[in-house]
């Protein structure tokens, strides 16, 4: 079992890192919420790591938060139908605070909204979640407890996430929302609102 590395940022990509460790690359899945916390490449990074095991493949998925690998565990091991894969959409499409609040509100429409997440996987995700997460407190800035891990999120972050998971949720590809919407966010400040974000990106097509 692999559960972390510590090494040199070779290469990072929205979907994906190289690291090396001691003259060893390593190759990691992450999702975007990892991707907007990673140092400059050439730069010491920490990735907690999670390692998926098939015939045909072994998968390494990387995270820069225990709160991120812990709910990426949680939704492959507890909720049906949910694989590594969606799981990483999971964490694109929607920040782990938002995610907790619309899991813990039952918010079906939100989480449906998620790339890959159809009506009836958001169900089985409010049902199969709600009591191992619990009501928790989300305001922006505040730490988020998901599992045993904690994660603290600024305002920026949150606007960051929202507005990437509103056109993720209008037919935009992830990696594409993503980059338009940090391309907005440099345009317009920490001070835009998500909608000011959404309609930024719609204008020059994300």
């Amino acid at each position: 079992m692999i559960t972390f590395l510590h090494g040199r940022l070779v290469e990072a990509l929205p979907t994906q890192v190289t690291v090396d460790v001691h003259g060893v690359g390593y190759e990691a899945l992450i999702p975007l919420s990892s991707f907007d916390r990673l140092p400059a490449v050439g730069a010491e990074v920490h990735l907690l790591t999670h390692l998926a095991v098939r015939e045909d493949a072994h998968t390494l998925y990387g995270f820069i938060t225990a709160a991120e690998r812990d709910l990426f565990r949680l939704l492959i091991n507890t909720v049906s139908g949910i694989g590594p894969k969606l799981a990483l959409n999971v964490l694109s499409g929607m920040n782990t605070a938002g995610f907790a609040a619309a899991v813990a509100a039952g918010d079906v429409k939100a989480l449906s909204g998620i790339s890959g997440v159809g009506k009836k996987t958001a169900e089985r995700i409010v049902v199969e979640l709600r009591d191992k997460l619990g009501a928790l407190s989300v305001s922006p800035g505040g730490p988020v407890a998901v599992g045993t891990g904690t994660v603290t999120l600024s305002g920026t972050e949150v606007k960051l996430a929202d507005a990437t998971s509103a056109l993720v949720a209008l037919g935009f590809k992830q990696n594409d929302a993503y980059t338009a919407v940090r391309a907005a966010l440099t345009v317009l400040g920490d001070t835009a609102s998500v909608e000011q974000l959404v309609r930024a990106c719609l204008k020059r097509g994300a």
